[in-house]
This record gives structure tokens, C-alpha cells and sequence, in this order.
């Protein structure tokens, strides 16, 4: 992951090497060469994503000649990639974006003892369904909608037992797929209202700068740009519901007609492409991404 933007691109290589200063130690070492347990952990997993997208958005700028301020409406990103979002649009620092996701991993890892929480998708089912029947299940326990992402799915997150019988009762009602997921915490619900506090703590540590396009942020759906209302979202963020699909409406009805996905994977470029339809929508996350996109500029 991202170990061929490094080969390729210096612009990239530095990021790496920005992210290994901040941390302290080679992290890059892990997301190249493993082994994949240790990368998994989410203290590592959060940073580890950050530093490949940076590190593609880097290559685009020196490479071909992207200036994300002149030719972008918005950014966003989707749970941990509003992180990767802030420091591409330069309202983090690269480095404090790899401290800052640190903390977070750590601080969610620990906010739930393992196995005491879980999360499920739901697929084929809309919010509001999908909110009864976390409702529903709870029962006095926590059981809510953690992702929003679009296409009819949606993600529960709570104790394990409210999830399950969430999960069941999606079963019964005829949802097209209830699945138990393989998460080592339950994100984006109540019971990571520690993690919320450790973000909150490490956030005014942090300076925070206006973004050079506004971040359509994940507990809103909606663009902020104000450092202090970021900060504010990103600890709500930490127990809220990312709202990706109504993020994703919001941009394409402000005429965004052009979406990329800046990074390791495809995920969002998929969903994206279900929520607005008349959009495009590309990942970068190769060289070959990357001069694909500088040849469509030539």
C-alpha cells in the first residue's frame, strides 16, 4: 500500500517520512512490508491510510500540477479520511494529522473492552429503517447508525448483544443482508464517548488553520471552514453518524460533477457512484492513477 508512489514519486517518499518523524518510528516499514496483524491495529491502520493518501495527493500536486484550492469545490472524507481531507486541503499539518489519528486509534481501541461491542451492515435498507431497527434492538443497551454510506447500506454499532438482535431482526423484516462485522471496537456510537474525549483533549493541542476549500464534514453533511467548528465536528464526529451518503448529495447538488477518491482503495468511488449518478467518479492511488490524471489535463 502506497509503496509505489514512494518508488516513483519524491513528493510521496517525503510524506512517509513526515509521518515516521511524527510518530517516531517506521511506520512506513509496516504499511509496506507488514505483517498485516500489526498494520490492522487501528493505532496503526488510521495513520497508515492518511499517509497513502497524502502521499497520492502530493504526487498529483508536483506531478501534475494540481492546485486543490483553485480547482476543487470541497473535500470530505469518510470517517477517519476527514483527517487525510484536512491536511490535504493544508488545515493540518501532515505530521499532526499522523499524531492526531494515533491518539484516535489508541483511544478507540481502548474505549470498549474487545468483545463488549460490535457493529453490523445492514444492505438494502434506508436510514430511517435502518434507525427503528437499531431502535428497536437496543432495548436499554446502545445500538445506532455509525455509517450512512449510500446505496442502501447502512452500518449499526453498539453492544454486541443489541447488535445482534438487530441483526435479527433485520432478518425478519426482510432486509436484503444483515452481517455481523470483523471490527475490533463499535465506532461512531455512544459507547466511544471516551475516545471523544481524548480527541477533544489532543485537538487543543493542535493548530487548526481554515482549510483551502471547505471540508463538508461528516456530523453535518454540510461544509464548514471555521477552525473552531472542525475541531467541534471532529470530536462529534467520534460518536456521531458519518453521514457519507448525505455528504456525498449535498456536494452533487452544488455542482460537483466530478468526484476522486485520493488513496488506497476503490470503496468510495463505488458508493459515490450510486448516490450521484450523474457524477464521475475515479480513484488515484498509483502512479499509473496519477498520470492517467495528468494525461486527461494535458
Amino acid at each position: 500500500m502506497g509503496k509505489a508512489l514512494a518508488d516513483a514519486f519524491a513528493s510521496a517518499r517525503q510524506v512517509f517520512e513526515e509521518v515516521d518523524a511524527a510518530l517516531e518510528e517506521k511506520l512506513s516499514e509496516i504499511i509496506w512490508n507488514g505483517p498485516p496483524e500489526m498494520l490492522t491495529l487501528t493505532e496503526n491502520a488510521q495513520p497508515a491510510l492518511m499517509a497513502v493518501s497524502l502521499a497520492a495527493m502530493r504526487a498529483l500536486e508536483a506531478e501534475a500540477g494540481l492546485d486543490l484550492a483553485r480547482e476543487a469545490a470541497f473535500v470530505a472524507g469518510h470517517s477517519l479520511g476527514e483527517y487525510s481531507a484536512l491536511a490535504a486541503a493544508r488545515s493540518l499539518t501532515v505530521a499532526d494529522a499522523a499524531r492526531l489519528l494515533r491518539i484516535r486509534g489508541r483511544a478507540m481501541q481502548k474505549a470498549v473492552p474487545v468483545g463488549v461491542g460490535a457493529m453490523a451492515a445492514l444492505i438494502g435498507v434506508e436510514l430511517d429503517a435502518a434507525k427503528a431497527i437499531a431502535q428497536e434492538a437496543a432495548a436499554g443497551a446502545v445500538c445506532a447508525a455509525a455509517n450512512d454510506n449510500g446505496g442502501s447500506q447502512v452500518v449499526l454499532s453498539g453492544d454486541k448483544s443489541a447488535v445482534e438482535r438487530a441483526v435479527d431482526i433485520a432478518k425478519a423484516r426482510g432486509v436484503k443482508r444483515a452481517m455481523m462485522l470483523p471490527v475490533s471496537a463499535p465506532f461512531h456510537c455512544a459507547l466511544m464517548r471516551p475516545a471523544a474525549d481524548a480527541m477533544a483533549e489532543a485537538l487543543s493541542r493542535v493548530t487548526v488553520r481554515p482549510p483551502c476549500v471547505p471540508l463538508v464534514a461528516n456530523v453535518l453533511a454540510a461544509p464548514i471552514s471555521d477552525p473552531a467548528d472542525i475541531v467541534h465536528s471532529l470530536v462529534q464526529q467520534v460518536t456521531g453518524t458519518v453521514r457519507w451518503r448525505e455528504s456525498v448529495a449535498f456536494m452533487a447538488k452544488a455542482g460537483v460533477t466530478a468526484f476522486y477518491e485520493v488513496g488506497s482503495g476503490k470503496v468510495l468511488t463505488g458508493l459515490i457512484k450510486r448516490i450521484a449518478e450523474t457524477a464521475t467518479a475515479a480513484s488515484i492511488g498509483t502512479p499509473d492513477d496519477v498520470a492517467r490524471f495528468k494525461a486527461a489535463r494535458a
